[in-house]
């Protein structure tokens, strides 16, 4: 091909190739409307919908937490107009100029600020407020308004449980950048932080087209692309709110925990700390930030603290049955071994050393044992079991006894589906070995003998205590204790929690233990926490503490077939059939009955109004 030939055909290409543009740009300038119109409109914005969260129900589909609407105006920085009519944007949201100033300075002082990305500029504006500042947005370029959800608590109760949400920070976004956005909430604590994935649902988008007024014209493509929000999982929880209430009243004024369970099942029928808070008093709110303050900086109530997790007692007398069974599975101890008491138990006559015990009948059998918590009784019975090999050898024997409590969950984590559980602690040899062991003296039973009656280093959570009461009353096994109840979908709950935990402990031994809790309420130390008509099996405790005793009990309903599985702990409350007995009570009489009987309500009365909060 020569020269003339190349030069017409580059030029007849280039010919087709601009009257093809040209057609192009006819087709999109002239006859496509679409194209027209969204060239005459200044913006497509992407407009992220909000899901909304899972609320919460009671066992018994009762509302616990619930979704309450609340409006956000949010705020892109770079697109804040110079020429904006400030005074009328105050006057529409009904705030002065001072605190569109401090709003606009609080937003853009976040760590995670960016101008180019939206931030919340004001919440819980008022729907009213709301509606009439809407009409007039296309006069405030850059902010933008949103339909949110603030959580709402019907029952002012079971705040540890049920837990709060806030606000993401910027380890939030750094660390799920691709779930979270600025101004997004999470969980915090409890439920809402546990079941976080669950509750939180996805978000939606929707691509909206703006006129050069920055009004909204109509969704883009007819919202083709749109993505709608994924509501949140709703959750069943395990709770008796009724329950749950009547526990938190008793325990008004007073410091401890109350942890109930369902045996055959280990779902947690009620779970509360006290001193205690609502719920509610941690909403999003105008109000949160100052109240947050108020309660996390109380050193005295610690309202925060969830004792039924996070605080480790000794569980006094308690821990009699729970040692009663191990001695009796290794054949240390029968069930009808009589001893002599005679309010004292001789550690080492030669050094005129004792142990003081109570005033009470003779323990002629185990079940007498019980029933008046002699401590004789008990610290023959461990000095038996750590002696087993020898005098001079105490440490095995120990060590095998904390192998037995590790099954009941004593001294570790039981797994429950709530956060912070602490592990209590069980001390073994090599604790006593790095402890009390020099060159010239080495430990002996004689010196733990305290563990016997549940003194000493042994501290557990009123979880692990209840806990307990679920083993005895089930002769030999539990579940896991959980919160979860099940899904509102078909969803189920992790098998962990539906699995048998064995304790090794024959079902046989467990009859003599039994009754003799159940001579405890009838006629023992625990007769304050009698129910006419409920067969109770218990166990009162006194945990020793440099000022007032602390008041424990531990039991469950009734004897056979038992429905409920309960664990008091009232701080500085004196013995345990002073204060915790009678809350124990009132509590299986409330499951089981839903009401008091009208001669026992001297004695609700007389806990309610029990103030312990003074005490050191």
């Amino acid at each position: 091909m020569n020269q003339r030939s190349r030069y017409q055909t580059i030029v007849v290409l280039i010919c087709i190739g601009s009257l093809l543009l040209v057609g192009h740009l006819f087709e999109h300038q002239i006859i496509n409307k679409t194209y027209r119109t969204q060239a005459q409109n200044r913006t497509l914005i992407k407009r992220t919908i909000s899901a909304a969260r899972g609320i919460v129900y009671d066992r018994d589909q009762n509302l616990i937490v619930v979704n309450e609407p609340t409006y956000e105006l949010e705020v892109i920085y770079r697109e804040i107009s110079d020429n904006m009519d400030i005074g009328t944007f105050c006057e529409l949201l009904q705030i002065t100029r001072a605190d569109y100033d401090e709003l606009l300075r609080s937003a853009t002082a976040k760590k995670y600020f960016r101008k180019y990305i939206p931030i919340t500029f004001l919440s819980n504006i008022d729907p009213l407020v709301f509606a009439r500042f809407q009409e007039h947005l296309f006069q405030f370029p850059g902010f933008y308004p949103q339909l949110k959800n603030k959580r709402n608590y019907p029952y002012p109760y079971a705040a540890h449980v049920l837990g709060y949400i806030s606000e993401v920070n910027a380890q939030d976004l750094e660390q799920n950048g691709d779930i979270y956005t600025i101004g997004d909430i999470k969980g915090t604590s409890g439920i809402e932080k546990v079941y976080e994935k669950e509750l939180r649902g996805q978000k939606g988008f929707e691509y909206i087209l703006k006129d050069n007024f920055g009004r909204e014209v109509e969704k883009y493509n007819n919202g083709m692309l749109d993505k709608p929000a994924l509501v949140g999982e709703d959750i069943i929880s395990t709770l008796d709110i009724e329950l749950q209430a009547y526990g938190e009243l008793l325990m008004a004024n007073k410091r401890g925990s109350v942890v109930a369970i369902e045996p055959n099942t280990g779902e947690i029928l009620a779970m509360l700390s006290a001193p205690s808070y609502d719920p509610n008093q941690l909403s999003l709110g105008h109000e949160r930030n100052t109240t947050f303050q108020s309660l996390i900086t109380d050193s005295i109530n610690k309202p925060f603290l969830d004792r039924s997790l996070q605080a480790k007692y000794p569980p006094g007398s308690i821990f009699k049955p729970i040692l009663s069974l191990i001695a009796l599975q290794e054949g240390i101890w029968y069930a009808s071994k009589p001893m002599k008491c005679t309010g004292v138990y001789d550690v080492n006559k030669r050094r005129g050393f004792v142990q003081k015990c109570r005033d009470h009948p003779a323990p002629n059998n185990m079940q007498t044992a019980l029933q008046y918590s002699c401590n004789t009784y008990y610290y023959q019975m461990i000095r038996d079991y750590i002696d087993r090999y020898g005098y001079n050898n105490p440490g095995e024997g120990l060590d095998e006894l904390m192998t037995y409590l590790e099954k009941f969950g004593i001294g570790r984590s039981l797994g429950v589906d709530l956060l912070n559980e602490l592990e209590g602690f069980r001390p073994s040899a090599a604790y006593y070995d790095k402890r009390i062991n020099t060159r010239e003296y080495s430990w002996k039973s004689t010196y733990i003998l305290s563990l016997g009656i549940g003194q000493g280093e042994l501290e557990l959570t009123t979880l692990q205590m209840a806990n307990l009461a679920a083993i005895i009353a089930n002769r030999g096994y539990y579940y896991i204790p959980h919160i979860i109840k099940a899904f509102a979908s078909d969803r189920t709950i992790d098998t962990k929690y539906t699995t048998p935990q064995s304790v090794s402990i024959d079902e046989a031994h467990f009859k003599p233990v039994i009754d003799g809790m159940e001579q405890v309420i009838n006629a023992g130390t625990a007769r304050r926490a009698a129910v006419p008509g409920i067969s109770i099996c218990g166990k009162t405790g006194t945990s020793q503490n440099s000022g007032m005793d602390h008041s424990v009990f531990f039991a469950f309903a009734p004897k056979d077939n038992p429905k409920i599985a309960i664990a008091v702990y009232v701080e500085n409350a004196g013995g345990g059939s002073a204060t915790a007995a009678p809350i124990g009570g009132l509590m299986i009489e409330k499951y089981l009955n839903r009401q008091i009987a009208p001669n026992r309500i001297h004695l609700e009365t007389r806990i309610k109004d029990l103030n312990l909060t003074d005490l050191p």
